[in-house]
């Protein structure tokens, strides 16, 4: 397999010409922003905007940072109730894609929200603070 002037990967004979893998691409990434756009709005329309994970309010002027996450990450479920979609900042998205592909720094968060761990790093710290304290006086 090769690569063409642009740098991108030959694709293999497929018998189709570049003109029709490249209509056929463009058809595709359309129809898939059609879909996108209009469970976006109606998510919006449905729940507030605000990110579901962190909070983060938003405005129409910060809007475009507010995306739709489908809870069931089947892009194709879209009830018209809203109940498959969250609307989440852009940051807390990549993340919850992340955890899914196990890139997450937060590997051993659960459902529930807490990291399962055995150490506390702060388990010391009234410790060291009396013997702070003691020392000054």
């Amino acid at each position: 397999m090769g690569f063409d002037d642009s740098g991108r990967r030959k694709p293999e004979s497929s018998g189709l010409s570049k003109e029709e893998i490249d209509q056929f691409v463009a058809k595709a990434r359309k129809l898939n922003a059609e879909r996108m756009e209009g469970y976006r709005e109606q998510s919006l329309k449905i729940h507030p905007w605000v990110c579901a994970r962190c909070g983060r309010q938003f405005t129409i002027k910060n809007l475009k940072g507010l995306t739709v996450h489908h809870k069931d990450h089947n892009h194709n479920n879209n009830p018209p109730d809203g109940s498959n979609w969250e609307n989440l900042c852009v940051y807390c998205h990549d993340h919850e894609h992340g955890r899914d592909m196990g890139e997450s720094e937060d590997a051993g968060v659960g459902d529930e929200g807490m990291a399962s761990m055995s150490h506390s790093p702060f388990a010391k710290l009234g410790d060291m603070l009396k013997t702070k304290e003691k020392k000054k006086r």
